[in-house]
C-alpha cells in the first residue's frame, strides 16, 4: 500500500466516524482551507527589523535565543516566508511592522515612512497572491527610552508618534488598494511604568487624544481597517499600563474600531477563548494575535493546547469567523525560526479543523435539552475522533509534507541557506 493509499484509507474511516456525529467532513476542509492566518515577519529576525540591526529590543519586548540563520536583510527574510509558507496549508497573509522598511540606506524617521518604501513587500506579495497587515513600530527608538509614547507628557516627542501612525496608516492603505484586500493595522504601544503612578488619568487622556487625532484622518475602510491592542504589563510597565483592557475596549467599542486581542497580554488565569463572545457583542470585529504565554506574555511558538482549541472552537460556535482576523505573535530565537513557523501556523490551522469537525448543532441541542451528561460525554469523545486521519489527507491534498516529514525540509535549508549566513 503506497503512502496515498493509506492515507485515503485513513480518511476515508475517519469520515466515516465523523459521519456517525452528523459531521460533514468534506465541507470542513473547505472551510478551513479559506480561513486567513496572518503570519508575522518578526519572528524571522527576533523583531530586529531594518531600521537599525544592531538596535536593542525595548518596550516591554524580548527575544531570548541565538540560533544560527537569522534573517538580516530583507531579501533573506522574504525567501524564509517562502520556504515556511511552503509547508503550511490554507490562505495566509503576512503581517509587517514598520521598522521591517526598506529605505536602500537612507535615514527615515518612522513618521516620514512612505509607501514606497514598502513597495518590495507589496510587489513579493502580489507574486504570492496574499494580503499584507502592519503595526505601527512604537519601541526600540530614542523616542521611546523612557516607556512613552502616544501618552508621552512632551507634545513634541507625543506628535512625533501620532505622525508615525498616520504614516503607517496610510501605508496600510497602500497595501489594500495595491492587494485588492484590506491591511488590519494594529496600534500597540508600550506606555506604562515600572512603579505605582500617582496620575493615572493624565496619561489615559493623552492616549486618547493621540488616537482621535491618528484616526481622524480618514481612509477607506475598503483598503484599511484599524485595530488597538491591550496589555497587561509589560517589563518597565509593570504596575501601570495606560492602554489597558478596559481603555481600548471602551475606545474600540465608542469608535468603531477592531479590539485586537493577545492570547499573552492578560492575567496567567485568564484566557481570551473567554472573552471573544463577550466584545462581539459590542464591536463589529476583532483581531487576534494567537500566542502562548508562560508566566507571562513570553511569546511561545502556538501548539495545540486547550486554549488554542478552545479560541478555535469559540470562533466557530459562535459563527464569528466572517468578523475575525486571526494573526499570529510569537517569537523564538533558541530554536530553528521556520520551523517555530511553521509549527505555530499549522497548530493554528489544525485547531481550526477540530473545530469545524465537532458536531456543534447535536451539542447545542443537548444543551438546550438541560441534557449536560450527554454533552460533556460527547465533548469528551470528541478528543479522540480520528482529527490526524482529517489532517493528514488535508495536508497531502494541499501538496504539503504529511506528518514530521516537514522537518527534513526545513533542516536541509537550514543546511543550504541558514547556516551559509
Amino acid at each position: 500500500m503506497t503512502e496515498r493509499e493509506r492515507i485515503t484509507k485513513a480518511y476515508e474511516l475517519a469520515k466515516e466516524t465523523y459521519g456517525q456525529w452528523g459531521v460533514d467532513v468534506e465541507e470542513a476542509i473547505k472551510k478551513v482551507q479559506d480561513i486567513p492566518i496572518s503570519l508575522h515577519c518578526w519572528q524571522g529576525d527576533d523583531v530586529t527589523g531594518f531600521e537599525n540591526p544592531d538596535a536593542q529590543l525595548t518596550g516591554g519586548i524580548q527575544a531570548t535565543g541565538n540560533y544560527p540563520g537569522k534573517a538580516k536583510t530583507p531579501e533573506q527574510l522574504r525567501r524564509d516566508l517562502d520556504k515556511a509558507m511552503s509547508l503550511i496549508p490554507g490562505k495566509l497573509r503576512l503581517n509587517l511592522h514598520a521598522i521591517y522598511a526598506e529605505t536602500h540606506g537612507e535615514k527615515v524617521e518612522r513618521d516620514e515612512l512612505k509607501p514606497e518604501h514598502f513597495k518590495n513587500w507589496v510587489e513579493w506579495a502580489k507574486a504570492k497572491g496574499i494580503g499584507l497587515d502592519f503595526n505601527p513600530s512604537c519601541f526600540s527608538h530614542d523616542k521611546s527610552s523612557d516607556g512613552f509614547t502616544l501618552a508621552h507628557q512632551d507634545d513634541e516627542i507625543r506628535n512625533f508618534w501620532i505622525r508615525h501612525c498616520i504614516a503607517s496608516r496610510k501605508i496600510a492603505e497602500y497595501f489594500g488598494k495595491e492587494l485588492g484586500t484590506p491591511a488590519v493595522t494594529n496600534v500597540w504601544i508600550p506606555d506604562g511604568y515600572k512603579d505605582i503612578p500617582v496620575d493615572r488619568t493624565a496619561p489615559r487622556e493623552r492616549l486618547k487624544d493621540s488616537l482621535d487625532k491618528i484616526f481622524a484622518v480618514e481612509i477607506d475602510k475598503a483598503h484599511n481597517l484599524d485595530a488597538v491592542e491591550s496589555k497587561v504589563f509589560g517589563i518597565g510597565s509593570e504596575s501601570y499600563v495606560v492602554g489597558s483592557n478596559e481603555f481600548y475596549m471602551g475606545y474600540a467599542t465608542a469608535n468603531k474600531k477592531l479590539l485586537c486581542l493577545d492570547a499573552g497580554h492578560f492575567h496567567p488565569t485568564e484566557v481570551i477563548s473567554d472573552k471573544i463572545s463577550a466584545v462581539m457583542q459590542f464591536v463589529d470585529e476583532i483581531l487576534l494575535h494567537v500566542s502562548r504565554p508562560v508566566r507571562w506574555d513570553s511569546d511561545h511558538v502556538v501548539i495545540l493546547n486547550d486554549e488554542l482549541i478552545a479560541i478555535a472552537q469559540e470562533l466557530v460556535r459562535g459563527d464569528y469567523l466572517d468578523r475575525t482576523h486571526i494573526g499570529l505573535d510569537f517569537f523564538d530565537a533558541s530554536i530553528n525560526r521556520i520551523a517555530a513557523w511553521v509549527i505555530g501556523t499549522r497548530n493554528m490551522r489544525k485547531a481550526l479543523l477540530f473545530a469545524l469537525l465537532e458536531p456543534t448543532a447535536y451539542l447545542r441541542q443537548l444543551e438546550a435539552e438541560g441534557d449536560y451528561t450527554s454533552r460533556l460525554a460527547v465533548l469528551e469523545e470528541m478528543k479522540t475522533t480520528p482529527l490526524s486521519a482529517v489532517w493528514d489527507y488535508y495536508l497531502m491534498n494541499n501538496d504539503i509534507p504529511v506528518s514530521s516529514e516537514w522537518i527534513k525540509e526545513v533542516k536541509q535549508y537550514e543546511k543550504d541557506v541558514l547556516l551559509k549566513r
